[in-house]
């Protein structure tokens, strides 16, 4: 399901319900990366959330590193510290939610560091309308239009919202269900479609577990590309 998205180098966020697989998903990131791709991976763990309780990091990590979070409160300065001191090529955090771990993660793109993380909601619509997940969304403000930039434009107000500066998160994953996503490969420009009213194009991938004639179980995965709609909010 995301191989073809953890190969190309982007900064990816995830977002999705409690109980709906993210941590799972991040879990594999992890592998993929650090065993596979042979990068420097280092995981911020909250609440050992990710790599399980004990010293030894969970089976399913591979060789990535980790760095544990105390308190929870406190993330956002391991997020910087896990730049600054360890090197890392890619840094995995779980369940963002504050505005100070949104400032941390866009210092760290700026950085040129690729970032994997996961926060809760529903739809791209929600990082935007999150006051403390905006500065991740490019911090979308309102402009004033002259009358020219409005008929250049084709704006039917003078007023329109737009980002300050680009997100930081290449591609965004909407895990709708554990076998359900919807991906929107360009965050900036689903952002910017959000943001003038209109809807963006995305990717569909669906996980569907099939059956031959022998009884034997396999995985089939289908993927189609679409403009989103009012009825996949």
């Amino acid at each position: 399901m995301i191989f073809d998205i953890v190969a190309s180098h982007k900064s990816v966020l995830i977002l999705g319900s409690p109980g709906v697989g993210k941590t799972t998903v991040l879990r594999e990131y992890a592998r993929l990366l650090s065993d596979v791709m042979r990068r420097r991976v280092m995981i911020v763990d909250t609440s050992n959330e990710i790599g399980g309780d004990g010293d030894s990091l969970h089976d399913s990590l591979g060789s990535a590193r980790r760095l544990q979070v105390h308190p929870r409160s406190e993330q956002y300065k391991f997020m910087i510290e896990a730049v600054q001191n360890h090197n890392p090529e890619v840094i995995i955090i779980d369940e963002m939610g504050s505005i100070q771990e949104a400032q941390a993660a866009q210092s760290i793109a700026e950085r040129g560091v690729q970032l994997i993380a996961t926060a809760h909601g529903q739809s791209c619509a929600d990082i935007h309308r999150n006051p403390s997940l905006r500065p991740i969304a490019g911090s979308a403000h309102s402009v004033i239009l002259g009358k020219e930039e409005v008929k250049t434009r084709k704006s039917q107000t003078k007023t329109v919202l737009e980002r300050q500066r680009d997100p930081s998160f290449d591609v965004l994953i909407e895990l709708r269900e554990r076998d359900c996503w919807i991906i929107h490969h360009n965050l900036a420009d689903s952002i910017d479609a959000h943001l003038k009213g209109s809807n963006p194009q995305v990717e569909v991938r669906k996980r569907v577990i099939k059956t031959t004639a022998s009884g034997e179980s396999f995985q089939e995965i289908r993927a189609s590309l679409c403009t989103m709609n009012d009825g996949m909010l």
